[in-house]
């Protein structure tokens, strides 16, 4: 037998020793590399099965306190209708029409049945139904409705409801976490996520006297949402959703809600006059940006430029001068026109307030106390005629465009009165009466309680159908 050296001895242990050494190592590779491909595995499935970041909130909680809050609305306009031929040629009974309206959503605002929807989701309808998250449906009253910020009213009659209590949407911040729920496309109870876009937009869906300054979403807000709830993590309601931005109807990403603060304004005006009180600063305004900067020699790119100050306005006795620039109200932060109008929106006349210009390099705090659109600090109740039990509002463009008429006034809200005894309707428009056209509330009011003997009320109602109505005065 061959025996093997010391030198060869030394080098088998060298061997053994690397190769174990080397094996070791390569199993502890396949461990770490076996743990981290688990880890990531784990990631993935959380992410993929939420289908949210793994390090966003939990909405379930927020789920639970909106969803039994939130209402299905479905409304109807009935109305009669007597044409001129049968009033005079014997057929003295009306016909009865019922006409579908779109649905829609709305928010519980208190357990007595207190709830916020979007004036065009009941506008025109005579018959609105509320059906609760529970499947109890009631025949809802409407309190009150603007249309300037489609904020509306109503009020059913239960008790215990669950509610949702008012968040600070002054405090939302861009990228933060919030919830749609409605009932989009007539599903009920839908909740979606999303976060906060922008805020203060203005989108130029309404008539330049309404108020816009909306919450932008990217949570998936749909036809049918109208009115529902926009809260944030802690199930605060912090919006009403209204809007979206869209070529096909549809959601495409952009959703658009009424701040809580301003629905908050509104809905306390509404109990408490009956309509909304707006303050007035009696000013012409031009948003600031580069170019006007430049032209005026601004020292800010941000803020409300004061163009013209009117005579015995809240800004002419409170000293604000054209050419200054509105940086803050009550020391909010005032960066464009849409900003200016939220802000405004949440004060009433006879309120004081503050009001920081930048005039010229120096910046001034001007106490101002507010006025309203008549310039007085009174409570005013707007077109509403006692005598008649009526409140008018004067014929929109889009009417006078959709019906092909040249003027009218719109009946908005019916009491115990004269019109109602003879048939008359919200949404009625009035276009002449005995033949005398009328354009204004006030003419309506003057000829309607000066004429004495038999009136006749021509009009239309918004589907397209006239009617005559009479009375003896």
């Amino acid at each position: 037998m061959k025996k093997i050296g010391f030198t060869s001895l030394i080098a088998i242990f060298v061997i053994l020793t690397s190769t174990l050494i080397s094996n070791y190592l390569i199993n502890e590779k396949i461990k770490e590399f076996k743990l981290n491909e688990q880890k990531y595995q784990n990631k993935v499935s959380l992410t993929s099965s939420r289908n949210i970041p793994v390090n966003a909130p939990d909405f379930i909680q927020a789920a639970e306190m909106a969803v039994p809050a939130v209402v299905h609305i479905k409304t109807k306009i009935e109305f009669t209708t007597q044409s001129i031929f049968d009033f005079f040629f014997g057929n003295p009974v009306p016909q009865y029409y019922s006409q579908k309206l779109p649905i829609g959503s709305g928010v519980i605002i208190s357990s007595d049945g207190y709830i916020v929807t979007n004036h065009h989701v009941i506008n025109n309808s005579d018959y609105i139904e509320v059906t609760l998250n529970d499947k109890r449906t009631y025949k809802a009253t409407l309190v009150a409705s603007d249309p300037s910020t489609d904020i509306a009213l109503l009020k059913i009659d239960a008790d215990n409801l669950p509610y949702l209590s008012f968040g600070n949407s002054d405090e939302l911040k861009v990228g933060e976490w919030v919830l749609a729920v409605g009932n989009p496309f007539n599903l009920t109870s839908t909740v979606t996520a999303g976060i906060v876009s922008a805020k203060a937009r203005n989108i130029g869906l309404s008539s330049s006297f309404s108020i816009e300054a909306f919450i932008q979403t990217d949570a998936a807000v749909n036809p049918g949402n109208s009115g529902g709830a926009l809260v944030n993590t802690r199930g605060e309601l912090v919006g009403i959703n209204t809007a979206i931005a869209s070529q096909t109807g549809s959601y495409i990403g952009y959703a658009f809600a009424i701040p809580s603060n301003i629905v908050k304004k509104v809905v306390s005006d509404f109990i408490k006059y009956g309509e909304v009180q707006r303050v007035y600063l009696g000013i012409n305004i031009l948003q600031v940006d580069h170019d006007l900067a430049k032209e005026k020699g601004l020292s800010t790119t941000e803020g409300v430029y004061v163009q013209n100050v009117y005579d015995g306005s809240t800004a002419q006795e409170g000293g604000i001068l054209p050419g200054d620039v509105i940086k803050a109200i009550n020391g909010n932060e005032i960066k464009d026109i849409p900003q200016l109008q939220e802000r405004l929106s949440q004060l009433e006349p006879g309120q004081k307030a503050t009001i920081t210009v930048l005039r010229g390099n120096k910046t001034i705090n001007l106490d101002v106390v507010l006025k309203n659109t008549k310039n007085t600090t009174n409570v005013i109740n707007t077109n509403y005629s006692k005598a008649l039990g009526a409140k008018f509002q004067t014929v929109k463009p889009e009417d006078i465009k959709h019906l092909r008429i040249n003027y009218g006034v719109k009946v908005v809200e019916l009491s115990s009165g004269k019109l109602k005894a003879v048939g008359i309707k919200p949404g009625f428009i009035i276009t002449s009466i005995n033949g005398q056209p009328v354009k204004t509330a006030e003419e309506v009011e003057l000829l309607l309680t000066q004429i004495k003997g038999n009136i006749v009320i021509e009009g239309i109602y918004p589907n397209g159908m006239y009617a005559y109505y009479s009375f003896y005065n």
